[in-house]
């Protein structure tokens, strides 16, 4: 659950921006536009497919920037 802590003179739009920008960070308006429609289940699969691929390839990149700064 996301919660907002409001302080007496805080401004009800700043706190409006904190719950969006946070709800989106978690990834939860992208999760409700994906439930909002019937996915088929080979959809499915093949959207988790690239989502894995797609960490895979972000986990390479990571291990390629990290080289040694120091060889022997």
């Amino acid at each position: 659950m996301i919660r907002i802590r409001v302080e007496k003179g805080d401004r009800l739009e700043k706190a409006l921006r904190q719950f969006k920008r946070i709800c989106n960070d978690a990834g939860l308006f992208r999760e409700i536009k994906r439930i909002s429609f019937y996915e088929k289940p080979s959809e499915k699969r093949r959207r988790e497919e690239q989502q894995r691929e797609k960490t895979i390839r972000n986990l390479h990149k990571k291990k390629k920037k990290r080289k040694p700064m120091f060889t022997r």
